[in-house]
């Protein structure tokens, strides 16, 4: 006779060998990240007690443990660029490279890491917490990525064939995801310092599977740290931060005072190189730009009879500091000492013909001027070119009239400067006048530049009627 007890375990048993249909699961959202919810165990502990070993996440796919890829040898083209934070010179040297789980090693050959004596030195790259990285701002070589250790330590690998290169950065991705899993999430810390490196986007989780194309997981993860508390504590939200530096730059931009203001402060002061010569006589109010004036007062003074005026250069660093003294608008004394080279002088005046934004011959008045210096009868000719600066700008004008007058004064003195009208067309050929677009032939077009130089120079008495002055 069967007891009730017997035939409720024979049900029990029965009800186990049946195989069980599948759960169903409630609709859930698509939402990009979402993975398996682990359910939560559910016993008679305290709450305090269950809270801290049950766990309650959700799965990325980074999540799932992955395999860790080794390489075998090859040859990469590998540089240091940091050691431990300090910068340094940045040399490509081709590397034997070999990459194990958790450590790139780099030999120098193929030979030394089959002949490596125990205890013989090789670069050794440890992956545990580091970053990687495609990046081409750090070399102008294609197919370049970055490994930056938790020590601050950065190298650049690099190979010219694509694939080559992308296999290597996948495998040394996975080795940095597989070790730093493995040790609970390794931070990035500073050498010598308590200080940790900011997380980047080639963490776990945030891969990237080229270097033409970057992705990024756009689910903020949260840590949780489990403590012998009943209590959770998270770590600082990451929209947080963000929000905090966003309210900081609009207050800066909000406090940050206006142009108008910084110019009438002084503090930012309208340049003297590089403007436009209208805009710079209007600033001034005159019709020759102060600094040209100055400096042919100068060579006036000092310099008609020194060798090779306006031909040799002056020094460029000292140019350089003249024309930042003169942009800063400060006081400008060329009988200093420190301008006792009047090559400085002439140099500087040259630099701030150059650097026009339209030349001292305004473009639209390029061609008619090389047409009118092709005329063969020389009265026509002189008739021509002066029609032509007649009809400048009352600041081209003027200028071009102080400028022919001081260099028809330094011709006087060509035995003593040996500085004849051709040596002078030939300096200030290509500095006084340029095309807007230099489509022809930029041999012939200088030709022409130095025999209007030529031209106006022989003829400036006529042209500028300094016989009536």
């Amino acid at each position: 006779m069967i007891t009730g007890r017997e035939m409720a375990g024979t049900r029990i048993t029965n009800l186990q060998n049946v195989k069980q249909p599948p759960l169903l699961q409630p609709p859930q959202r698509t939402t990009a990240g979402q993975g398996a919810v682990q359910m939560r165990i559910k016993t008679s502990q305290t709450s305090g007690d269950r809270l801290s070993q049950s766990k309650s996440m959700v799965l990325q796919e980074s999540d799932l443990p992955q395999k860790p890829v080794e390489l075998k040898g090859e040859n990469l083209n590998v540089a240091k660029i940091s050691e431990s934070g300090k910068k340094q010179r940045k040399n490509w040297t081709s590397m034997w490279t070999v990459l194990t789980s958790d450590q790139l090693l780099f030999y120098k050959d193929r030979q030394q890491e089959t002949s490596l004596k125990p205890g013989g030195k090789i670069d050794m790259v440890q992956l545990c917490g580091a970053l990687i990285e495609w990046t081409t701002e750090k070399s102008s070589r294609k197919n370049v990525f970055q490994v930056t250790t938790n020590t601050g330590s950065e190298y650049l690998l690099q190979t010219d064939n694509y694939s080559t290169a992308n296999k290597w950065y996948d495998g040394v991705k996975k080795a940095i995801d597989s070790s730093t899993k493995a040790d609970g999430g390794f931070p990035l810390r500073k050498s010598n310092s308590t200080d940790y490196l900011p997380r980047h986007s080639s963490l776990p989780g945030y891969g990237s599977a080229s270097p033409s194309a970057k992705q990024r997981n756009p689910v903020n993860r949260r840590s949780i740290n489990m403590f012998g508390s009943s209590k959770l504590k998270h770590s600082a939200s990451d929209s947080a931060d963000k929000n905090g530096v966003k309210n900081r730059l609009k207050k800066f931009i909000i406090r940050r005072p206006s142009m108008k203001t910084l110019q009438e402060k002084g503090l930012i002061k309208d340049r003297v190189f590089g403007c436009h010569l209208l805009t710079l006589c209007q600033r001034e109010g005159t019709t020759v730009p102060k600094f040209v004036r100055v400096c042919v007062e100068a060579v006036d003074k000092r310099g008609l009879e020194v060798d090779g005026i306006y031909r040799v250069s002056g020094n460029l660093a000292t140019i350089q500091k003249l024309r930042f003294l003169v942009d800063q608008e400060e006081d400008l004394d060329l009988d200093n000492n420190q301008w006792e080279d009047i090559h400085v002088v002439t140099g500087a005046l040259k630099m701030f013909f150059r650097e026009l934004p339209e030349p001292l011959f305004p473009f639209r008045f390029f061609q008619p001027f090389v047409e009118a210096v092709k005329i063969k009868e020389s009265k026509q000719k002189m008739q021509a070119v002066k029609k032509l600066i007649q009809q400048l700008p009352k600041p081209n004008q003027d200028t071009m009239k102080l400028l022919f007058s001081h260099l028809h004064r330094l011709l006087k003195f060509s035995r003593q400067n040996l500085m004849s009208t051709q040596s002078i067309g030939i300096v200030f050929g290509p500095t006084l006048m340029w095309p807007e677009l230099d489509a022809g032939n930029m041999a012939v077009n200088m030709v022409y530049q130095n025999q209007i130089v030529e031209f106006i120079l022989i003829e400036t008495q006529e042209i500028f009627d300094l016989n009536r002055n």
